[in-house]
């Protein structure tokens, strides 16, 4: 269940690769998907293996920036459980790219339930196939998840940690 204490981006982007990881952990999954249903702000938090360096608060400083191209996305339940998004890009034009279907499935990270975005859609190029995105409530309307890497059968690896806004208020 989420807590109850409103997280903001900027509280979430405050926190180490470990922590982020803990909050997740604690994080549940809504009883019904819609609440993600429009266009939640997104932020990327925390980089594995750049979060202990000088580079660390460059990154999160970047993320934040209007000019940051990865801007959110886009999400539309089907039903309570299952659904659709794509990602939202800024360069210099907003653009929808890299479309996904969202389900409630065990997580890679701990066998608990989570919200899966699956890229396997048709039309995305194969580096894009490899990502595994997972979300989980951790405040009301805040959304964290890790973005993993694919390295075979069942071991995604985690990149980064990222969150969606759909409080309906940015930072």
């Amino acid at each position: 269940m989420p807590t109850n204490k409103p997280f903001t981006l900027d509280d979430l982007s405050s926190m180490s690769f470990e922590e982020l990881d803990s909050l997740y952990r604690s994080g549940s999954v809504p009883a019904d998907l819609a609440v993600l249903d429009n266009k939640p702000k997104g932020r990327m938090l925390s980089v594995r293996g750049v979060d202990k360096t000088p580079l660390s608060a460059l990154v999160k400083m970047a993320a934040k920036l209007p000019l940051f191209p990865w801007d959110g996305k886009s999400l539309q339940a089907d039903d309570t459980k299952s659904g659709q998004g794509i990602n939202r890009i800024q360069l210099g034009l907003s653009m929808n790219w890299f479309p996904f279907r969202t389900r409630i499935q065990p997580s890679v990270v701990d066998g608990q339930d989570t919200i899966v975005l699956d890229y396997e859609q048709p039309g995305n190029p194969w580096f894009v196939r490899q990502i595994h995105d997972e979300l989980r409530e951790v405040s009301p309307g805040m959304f964290l998840g890790p973005a993993m890497w694919k390295r075979g059968e069942n071991t995604p690896a985690n990149v980064l940690w990222f969150a969606l806004d759909a409080t309906g208020t940015e930072q």
